[in-house]
């Protein structure tokens, strides 16, 4: 029975799998049609860019605290005290800021969306949408779209910014790094590649987001039960599909041997 009924929610997972990439190429063709609701879409970036700003910054902050304390309590022993802010600086801008924002979005934003659409679902709400002539993807998945593929960019540099800034209180406070030495150090190991593969991930997870928790929603039956497990399961599959986008995003883009080291040397 145990059995049957792990093979019976893969199917299903599947299934909704697969109606998530189908909505994710209607969004592309309606967006192509330039069919945009602007109430909705402003309404949108409000919920996924300020109300989730402070969260956000609080968890980048401390991400970069606790990340200063454990490169520079080693670099300290190496005699790499100028290594410090550059190897913050790399590592939140090409993996730890792009990957927490949307860890986070997923968790506050994508379950939302799922929740949302699937109350909407259940309660026969899409169903009069389709009885007034109104598309709910134009009307209900672009909105949330567009906003979190803007959004997520923004929050992800408020949390670059934020994360260095804690890292850089820790960095003089505790261990006596002057903050002109944490800075020329991250100054000389970025380039402007790092900060654009940051956006252009960013924008992606975005994407991930939105699609998946609103296809979830979409797909929801069974009521109030059905609405808690759509909401449960976006969120899981969202986090999946950001951390293995994110394996084969950093793989195509920093692919050969770094150089970054070699030129803050």
């Amino acid at each position: 029975m145990k059995e049957a009924n792990a093979s019976s929610s893969l199917d299903l997972w599947s299934q909704r799998l697969l109606a998530a990439i189908l909505l994710g190429g209607q969004v592309l063709i309606h967006l192509l049609r330039g069919k945009v609701h602007r109430r909705n879409t402003i309404e949108q970036m409000v919920s996924v860019g300020p109300e989730s700003l402070v969260v956000v910054l609080i968890t980048a902050s401390f991400v970069g605290m606790v990340f200063t304390i454990q490169v520079a309590r080693e670099f300290i022993n190496f005699g790499a005290v100028t290594a410090v802010g550059g190897v913050l600086a790399v590592s939140l801008t090409r993996e730890l800021g792009p990957v927490l924002t949307a860890v986070i979005i997923a968790g506050r934003v994508g379950s939302a969306f799922a929740a949302e659409l699937g109350t909407m679902q259940v309660t026969e709400q899409i169903d009069a949408l389709y009885m007034l002539h109104t598309d709910p993807v134009d009307y209900l998945v672009i909105p949330r779209l567009i906003a979190c593929c803007l959004m997520l960019p923004v929050l992800t540099m408020l949390a670059l910014i934020t994360g260095m800034a804690g890292g850089v209180f820790v960095a003089a406070s505790l261990y006596s790094i002057p903050q002109n030495v944490f800075l020329n150090s991250a100054q000389n190991l970025l380039n402007l590649w790092d900060i654009c593969s940051a956006m252009i991930k960013a924008g992606v997870f975005g994407a991930l987001i939105a699609v998946i928790g609103s296809s979830w929603g979409l797909t929801t039956t069974g009521g109030a039960k059905g609405v808690g497990q759509s909401t449960t399961t976006a969120v899981v599959t969202a986090l999946l599909a950001i951390f293995i986008t994110n394996f084969f995003l950093s793989w195509l883009m920093f692919q050969g041997a770094g150089s970054a080291f070699l030129q803050g040397a």
